[in-house]
């Protein structure tokens, strides 16, 4: 633990307090272009492409890569690198082929602020959007993975207890978003995303001193492992999640899907121009290429040299304090902070835009009918970021209960999203038959399938589950929209996606 090092401990101290001062300035100064409700949400144009692509492979990584996913890995060995090599590989197709048109139809559409908005406008479909707004909600339960990942770093590293690491995190989050929206929050990511590709490069460059065997380090990692125990080194795993090739095969499913999350579609809208849209794919693609990669590895490092840690969520922690000095040990560990703040701030603003915009901007004209486009615009922008305040303490409330592991936490919520947004979004962008009642019908199978599923026990695997809900979505929406869609409808659609 660093508290048993005065001089290792007050470095991170002296770090951390200098890095949220920072992120608090850059929050001070976004709030210049958080006054309206498209500024909070995109900050379109303001932020170089370069850096929102950073951004991006930074909130797409958070707790569960660095923490969660490490801690798999030590517990159920190389099995686990079917998730962190698809997160690279079949995530970035799948962000090469949905980018372009989920960006024109952005355009198309006008000011879109939010994932549930442009569902809204694509089926011409308020109670859609709605719906869609109400399901984000599932993100509450991520965002309490990342509170648990920031408290497990304060609590392993520091010495801070588990209740006061939550609160910090959650306070200093909810006040540099609330200031400067999406502005301080793509700032502060990019920012973070580059800390994070230091670490993990790092962690890789470690391996030559802790494991040993020069040039054939991961052979003698291997070795190690299936010293340790042969079921750490098989090709599919003896157990845990990654047990079968179909829940492999569901894994690269929901890698390839996961770029459609709300907080991470969100980026997309906040690029101005259609040739913005090479630098900002670039910039994610090399990112998350360094830090989905390197992460993982030092898990399956961690379990030869610490075979028996209470909780496998501790292996990075534990794995940078033993392995390197105590500057760059210091600095690492502000980068795994980072690392998990730069999720949390986009599943932050991603809920509470979505509150705001999707929710009381649909809704309030209903109760308020004399009320005005521009008094519209200011309440709803208050009121995201008033429910900043809300969900923070939700998260906080629900983080109290630790879980057992970070990283299925996370993928329970990510996952509960998915299953009810793919077919709605995948099927818009070619299917001329794609109605609002098909949309609506295969959110609620897909989202509500998928907690049957694992709520129940009637799918164990939340991989699989994930896939088979998501495919009934498909089915459901296919079905009623052959039986609803005609060709008013179709005319429609063609002079939209002309």
């Amino acid at each position: 633990m660093l508290a048993e090092s005065s001089l290792l401990l007050w470095t991170v101290i002296i770090l951390l307090v200098a890095y949220f001062g920072v992120v608090t300035w850059i929050g001070k100064k976004g709030s210049a272009f958080s006054k309206s409700m498209n500024g909070f949400a995109t900050a379109r144009g303001k932020v170089s492409p370069w850096l929102v692509g950073a951004s991006f492979a930074a909130s797409y990584s958070s707790a569960n890569l660095f923490i969660g996913v490490p801690g798999l890995a030590y517990q159920y060995g190389t099995s686990v690198l079917w998730y962190t090599l698809g997160c690279f590989g079949v995530s970035w197709v799948g962000l090469l082929i949905f980018a372009k048109t989920f960006w024109r139809y952005g355009k198309k559409f006008g000011r879109v602020s939010t994932v549930p908005e442009w569902l809204g406008r694509r089926y011409n479909s308020k109670a859609l959007q709605v719906i869609v707004s109400v399901l984000i909600l599932f993100n509450v339960y991520y965002i309490v993975g990342q509170n648990v990942g920031l408290a497990t770093i304060f609590e392993t590293v520091i010495g801070i207890p588990y209740f006061w690491g939550i609160i910090i995190g959650v306070t200093i989050t909810i006040l540099y978003i609330g200031l400067g929206g999406a502005y301080a929050q793509m700032i502060t990511d990019g920012i973070q995303g580059l800390l994070m590709a230091i670490t993990s490069i790092l962690i890789f460059i470690s391996f030559f001193w802790t494991i040993g065997g020069g040039i054939n380090v991961f052979g003698e990692l291997t070795s190690k492992l299936a010293a340790a125990d042969p079921n750490l080194t098989t090709f599919v795993g003896v157990e845990g999640p990654y047990n079968s090739v179909l829940a492999i095969m569901a894994v690269q499913f929901l890698l390839f899907s996961f770029i459609l999350m709300p907080h991470l579609l969100n980026k997309i809208l906040s690029i101005e121009t259609e040739e913005e849209l090479a630098p900002f794919t670039l910039s994610t693609g090399l990112v998350l290429f360094v830090i989905s990669t390197l992460m993982v590895l030092g898990g399956l490092a961690a379990r030869v040299l610490f075979p028996a840690l209470s909780s496998p969520d501790a292996a990075i922690p534990m794995y940078v304090i033993d392995s390197f000095p105590t500057i760059i040990a210091a600095i690492m560990i502000v980068g795994i902070i980072s690392a998990i703040l730069s999720s949390t701030d986009s599943l932050y603003l991603g809920v509470t835009t979505s509150i705001g915009n999707d929710f009381y901007r649909v809704l309030a004209p209903i109760f308020k009918k004399d009320i005005g486009q521009a008094q519209l615009e200011s309440q709803s922008v208050k009121v995201a970021k008033g429910s900043l305040i809300v969900v923070g303490l939700l998260s906080l409330y629900i983080s109290l209960d630790r879980p057992d592991s970070l990283s299925i936490l996370i993928q329970f919520s990510f996952s509960a999203i998915l299953s009810g947004i793919l077919a709605p979004i995948a099927l818009g962008y070619f299917w001329k038959k794609a109605t609002n009642y098909g949309a609506i019908g295969a959110v609620i199978t897909g989202a509500g399938l998928y907690v049957v599923f694992t709520q129940l026990n009637v799918i164990e695997n939340i991989y699989l589950a994930m896939f088979f809900a998501s495919l009934a979505s498909f089915v459901v929406m296919g079905a009623i929209g052959f039986l609803t869609a005609d060709e008013k409808h179709e005319e429609l659609v063609l002079k939209k996606t002309v």
